[in-house]
């Protein structure tokens, strides 16, 4: 039989015949490389939408794209405002207290929290494409802020060096956001895998948690490692500096907290009183310092806040030696984080409300917020998952219900200030414990242990080395797990042997079908991944080490000799040259091989491989077309029946 048509005999399945179809035309490489370049940085093809446009409508589009407020805004309605009014309050009364938490947990005045809820939510109002996020301080940036730049300079000893980081940090952060979003680099969040995410964030919060023991406790000095080995000594090392009347407040405050959101899960439909229990807090606990005094009986308190709008900081940040490096690697690593848990939350919700976010201009809204907050007195911002889900419980319709916000954090820094002086800094504690709670997502960790082993590991190793190392071994740790196992996968893809079910035409893994029974004089392999340099000496070990494996349990068993190799290569997408390379050594041992994808074909050809590895041999989807679409456990059955020695087949 030559390279022509390939005849099957008649009588199985009523084949008659295939034909072969030619290889396709090679493209220009300029083009080649132009639809690889578009697929990999424009997978969403956002130039599609200006096709066949008129010019006026195509400014108008493109201002759509840069501001998508233009989009919903001339379609904005009265009721929609009636939502958005609603819960940009409700979030309101949990960006206050969170704000000032918040600020105090990353180490900065508490006042920067409220400057921090005021402009950039301003700013995703205008840019953000998300409808539920609402934009605020989150717990672990803040942690990570306080964390890396407290190694380099003391927040005690030189207070205003420490503030011009922070803004210096958010400047390089927004800066790093927006241009990932520019260069459309957004898939590169994507190496933070989700068991990375779940186990990081976990271990963040247990950190926080337990940073929380100093406001609780009333201690007044506190170890600035966050590692649970530190932590736990800088505690009962000063068990004689305890203060019981601050440690009651604080676990009454988080009894009531924890149980206002107990009863918001049970009964959704009052989620606002989990919402407000915050500021209740808040207000109770500043009502009953006032009362009792208690500032002088070992209860802290925040102390005095300047009333006023955010100051101008744009002449603070730092571009000099030798502290602007510092800045850059925390605004790096922050602004990652931060983006990372951002996009999660808006593509979650959006989800919910079946409408779609584009990842990079979330990241150009994140990164133009921040750099806008940076100027203004505000510190590291994103989409927080707390208060991304009181605004979508609230009912939010837009973005709009962000600009609420911003406008009652406007009204509280202009007239309320002074209100929370009094507020003791346990209840504080309190509301970052009670928020912290809910990021420790042990169920999917526990998902995670029945479903893939290596994702469990990715993410406890996270986990624990947040807690036990510090918040960058931790993330550096699951990172770099996460590209191990990608390289693994790449370097070592999985081979694995086929069996015919029994009284079927199906063909399935040996090692994971008992049933699976091996076709008498046929050896079957499949391999689940391209072809590259990387794994191309190991499938060619691999593939020969089976044969022989094979031949020695055919000897011992007194079976008929092997007589067909075939490569099932169906997951085999792409091949390189050093895997063309490997066939070629490989048809000293496989005589029949099966490859699919017309890609791989296409280099086969070019690289002449296909005159040494013959025509016939050689089967794959869109290279040889069957009428009747015949099926690997056909093709083997007519390979049984008839003479192996005429009709050489080996089928993919």
């Amino acid at each position: 039989m030559g390279n022509g048509d390939l005849v099957f005999p008649a009588g199985v399945a009523g084949v008659e015949c295939a034909h072969r179809v030619p290889v396709p035309p090679s493209k220009p490489f300029l083009e080649t490389f132009r639809t690889n370049l578009k697929e990999t940085f424009f997978p969403d093809d956002p130039l599609s939408q200006f096709k066949n446009e008129k010019p006026s409508r195509k400014l108008i589009k493109g201002l759509q794209y840069l501001f998508p407020i233009l989009e919903w805004a001339p379609n904005y309605t009265l009721n929609f405002f009636k939502s958005d009014l609603v819960a940009g309050i409700t979030i309101a009364s949990l960006a206050i207290p969170q704000g000032i938490s918040y600020a105090k947990l990353a180490n900065l005045p508490p006042i920067l929290g409220l400057y921090s809820s005021f402009v950039p939510p301003l700013v995703y109002t205008i840019l953000g494409s998300s409808k539920d996020l609402a934009v605020g301080t989150v717990a672990v940036p803040s942690l990570l802020m306080a964390s890396m730049l407290g190694k380099e300079v003391s927040v005690t000893q030189n207070p205003g060096l420490y503030l011009h980081l922070a803004f210096t940090a958010t400047f390089f952060a927004g800066a790093f956001q927006a241009s990932l979003g520019l260069l459309r680099l957004g898939f590169i969040v994507d190496f933070l895998s989700h068991a990375t995410i779940v186990g990081f964030m976990g271990g963040a919060a247990t950190v926080v948690c337990l940073q929380q023991l100093k406001g609780i406790l009333g201690l007044e000095h506190f170890t600035t490692a966050t590692d649970l080995v530190s932590v736990m000594e800088s505690v009962f090392t000063q068990t004689h500096k305890w203060r019981w009347e601050s440690a009651v407040l604080g676990c009454c405050f988080l009894f009531f907290l924890l149980t206002t959101r107990y009863f918001s899960k049970r009964k959704p439909k009052f989620f606002w009183i989990s919402a407000a229990a915050p500021l209740t807090s808040v207000i109770l606990g500043s009502v009953l310092v006032f009362l009792t005094h208690a500032e002088n009986h070992g209860v802290q308190v925040i102390g005095y806040l300047k009333k006023g709008l955010n100051p101008p900081s744009i002449t603070t940040l730092v571009f000099s030696s030798p502290y602007m490096m510092i800045a850059l690697k925390t605004g790096i690593v922050t602004g990652i984080i931060a983006m990372a848990e951002g996009i999660a939350v808006g593509r979650s919700f959006a989800m919910f409300k079946n409408y779609h976010i584009d990842g990079n201009k979330e990241m150009i809204a994140f990164g133009t917020m921040n750099m806008a907050g940076s100027l203004t007195s505000c510190y590291l911002t994103t989409g927080p998952f707390s208060r991304s889900a009181v605004n979508y419980n609230a009912g939010c319709k837009t973005a709009m219900s962000n600009m609420v916000m911003a406008l009652a954090v406007m009204v509280t820094l202009l007239f309320l200030t002074p209100l929370f002086h009094y507020t003791p800094l346990v209840v504080l504690s309190a509301i970052i414990i009670c928020a912290m709670l809910g990021i420790i997502d042990y169920e999917t960790a526990f998902h995670l242990w029945h479903v893939d082993k290596i994702d469990f590991c990715v993410c406890f190793g996270a986990y624990f080395g947040v807690v036990f190392g510090s918040v960058e071994i931790g993330l550096v740790i699951a990172v770099v797990v996460s590209l191990l196992r990608i390289l693994l996968f790449v370097a070592r893809p999985r081979t694995t042997v086929l069996g015919n079910i029994p009284n079927s035409m199906i063909y399935r893994r040996m090692d994971q079908y008992s049933e699976a029974k091996r076709v008498p004089g046929v050896f079957i392999v499949q391999i689940d991944g391209p072809i590259y340099f990387a794994n191309a000496s190991y499938l060619r070990e691999r593939i020969s080490r089976w044969i022989s494996e094979e031949e020695d349990k055919i000897k011992l068993s007194g079976e008929r000799s092997l007589q067909y190799v075939i490569l099932d290569m169906g997951a085999v997408g792409s091949i390189d040259t050093s895997g063309i390379s490997m066939l070629k050594e490989a048809k000293k041992v496989v005589e029949r091989r099966g490859l699919q994808g017309s890609e791989v074909m296409k280099k086969l050809y070019k690289s002449k491989a296909l005159e040494i590895i013959d025509t016939y041999n050689i089967m794959g989807l869109g290279d040889y077309v069957e009428p009747s679409n015949v099926s690997m456990a056909n093709m083997i059955i007519q390979i049984e029946s008839q003479d192996k020695d005429k009709y050489r087949i080996a089928p993919g």
